[in-house]
């Protein structure tokens, strides 16, 4: 399979749906084929979530783009992400801001991204394992967060963590179904835009769903 065919020609349909250049070109030279299962490498360029490990997901690539474009990042700022996964949106956001904290529930899945990210020479990147507490507290304030699992509301330890005008984006819903939600944290009042419908895995922890 010609991996850089199959990635100039996954940017170009992403391009055509994503306006923000930055992530658009972050994605056409990232090799998504180093983070799904071998037996499903054929896939790796196909706009589709895959399975991955312990009922976790590598995202659609349309959503990491579209997830990435909402918290408008630039390459001075800080960025925390929940849940690692595969490390595929960790390599994506390390592309474009200055440094990124993510947490991973899943040990084994933590090690292997971690080892992978630093395989590809990422020295931007911090990997932990996640507490009881969502987020990574005593990294932050952040600039901006994601979190790639559903939540049933807008955690108030995540909105603790957000620097003031900084970007929260996080699928609120079910655990069935949820809504993208883009949080920007002000002084007095947050502001909430809703930027599309999804669906992840349940985001575990306090302040969202018990295990």
């Amino acid at each position: 399979m010609d991996f850089a065919a199959a990635r100039a020609s996954l940017a170009a349909q992403l391009g055509q749906r994503i306006e923000d250049k930055r992530v658009i070109k972050a994605i056409s030279r990232m090799p998504r084929e180093c983070f799904v299962p071998v037996e499903k490498i054929h896939m790796a360029y196909e706009d589709t979530a895959l399975t991955i490990s312990f009922g976790q997901t590598i995202s659609q690539p349309y959503i990491v783009a579209l997830m990435t474009a909402a918290l408008e990042l630039s390459s001075d700022q800080k960025v925390l992400e929940v849940g690692t996964g595969s490390g595929y949106q960790t390599a994506i956001l390390a592309e474009l801001a200055r440094f990124v904290v993510t947490t991973e529930r899943v040990s084994a899945l933590a090690k292997r991204a971690e080892a992978l990210l630093n395989g590809l020479g990422y020295t931007n990147i911090e990997v932990h394992m996640a507490e009881e507490t969502l987020g990574w507290s005593v990294g932050g304030p952040y600039d901006a967060i994601v979190v790639t699992a559903g939540s049933p509301c807008i955690p108030d330890d995540l909105l603790a963590q957000l620097a003031i005008g900084g970007r929260l984006v996080i699928p609120v819903g079910s655990r069935y179904e949820q809504e993208l939600c883009k949080v920007t944290k002000q002084r007095r009042r947050n502001v909430i835009e809703y930027i599309g419908s999804c669906y992840f895995v349940p985001l575990i922890g306090k302040g969202a769903w018990e295990e």
